[in-house]
C-alpha cells in the first residue's frame, strides 16, 4: 500500500502522506516513502512543494510497532551507516527536504507530534489550522528527538523553549507554536494556503527562487560574515541579466505574469 503520493500541477509538486487509518503515523515503509518522495522532487522541474498529510492529521510520530522493532535491534545502527551524506535515514525524513533546491510549504492540521514535528520542520514554511497540536513527544518513550529536529529547532526557537518542549514531551496548541517559532502562519485550511502561497512562489524567477534558498541556507549555517557577504554577490551575479531576471524585467514592465522556460 502507498504510503506517500507525489502530484504535479502548474510547476508545484503535492507531497501527500497517505497512511490515514493510522493518522499517519511512520513506519519504515513510510520512511523509505518520504525519502524517496524528496528524492523525486529534487529531480524535477518543480518550482514548489507543498507538504501534507490525508485524514484527520499531519502526523502523530513513530508508529508504536516501529518502537517495538527498534527497541529489538542494535542501538549502534542509529549511528551508522551515514546512508545520506551526514545524515543516516532517519534523520533524512526532515533534511530531505532542505536537500530539495525549491521552497517546501508544509500544510499542518491535527496533531504533528515527534517523528511528524520533525518532518514539517525540514519545510521551509509551516502553515497550520488553528486546533493543531505539537509536540517534541520523544521524552515520552524516554528518547531524545534524532531525526533532524536538534539541527532544524535551535534556528526557529529560544533555548528555553527548546528545552521546555524536549524536555516535557508536553502538546502545546497552534497558537502557541506561532508565538514560539515553530509555525510560521495559522489559516482555517492550511492545505488552501499553502497551495495558493506556492503558486505564488512557483510564479517566481525559478533561479532566483533557487538561488535564494541556497543563500539562505549559508547565511543561517554559522559562515564567516565574509563567506555570507562573498555567496551573496556570487548569487547575484549569477542571476543578473540572465533570461529568467530579465523576463521579469519585461513582465513588469508590460504588467503581464512572467512565463519561464
Amino acid at each position: 500500500m502507498s504510503r506517500v503520493t507525489v502530484t504535479h500541477q502548474d510547476h508545484v509538486a503535492h507531497v501527500t502522506l497517505t497512511r490515514a487509518d493510522k493518522m499517519n503515523a511512520m513506519d519504515p515503509d513510510m520512511i523509505a516513502a518520504i525519502i524517496d518522495a524528496g528524492q523525486q522532487v529534487a529531480a524535477s522541474e518543480a518550482r514548489a512543494v507543498v507538504l501534507s498529510g490525508e485524514g484527520n492529521a499531519f502526523c502523530a510520530g513513530l508508529d508504536v510497532m516501529s518502537f517495538a522493532a527498534m527497541a529489538g535491534q542494535d542501538p549502534h545502527r542509529l549511528i551508522e551507516p551515514r546512508t545520506h551524506g551526514d545524515a543516516n535515514r532517519w534523520q533524512e525524513v526532515a533534511l530531505v527536504w532542505r536537500r530539495v533546491e525549491v521552497p517546501v510549504i508544509a500544510a499542518i492540521h491535527g496533531v504533528c507530534f515527534g517523528a511528524g514535528l520533525q518532518l514539517a520542520l525540514g519545510a521551509d514554511i509551516r502553515i497550520a489550522a488553528p486546533e493543531t497540536k505539537f509536540a517534541i513527544m520523544e521524552m515520552k518513550w524516554g528518547l531524545v528527538p534524532d531525526m533532524g529536529g536538534m539541527v532544524l529547532l535551535p534556528h526557529l526557537v529560544r533555548s528555553d523553549v527548546l528545552r521546555q518542549l524536549t524536555y516535557t514531551a508536553q502538546p502545546v496548541d497552534a497558537a502557541q507554536a506561532e508565538r514560539w517559532g515553530l509555525v510560521t502562519t495559522l489559516a482555517d485550511d492550511p492545505l488552501t494556503a499553502a497551495r495558493d502561497l506556492a503558486a505564488g512562489i512557483a510564479g517566481k524567477s525559478p533561479s532566483a527562487i533557487r538561488a535564494a534558498k541556497r543563500l539562505i541556507e549559508v547565511a543561517e549555517s554559522g559562515a564567516p560574515r565574509a563567506d555570507v557577504l562573498m555567496a551573496e554577490s556570487r548569487e547575484q551575479a549569477a542571476l543578473v541579466g540572465k533570461p529568467h531576471q530579465m523576463e521579469v524585467i519585461a513582465a513588469q514592465m508590460q504588467k503581464r505574469p512572467a512565463v519561464f522556460k
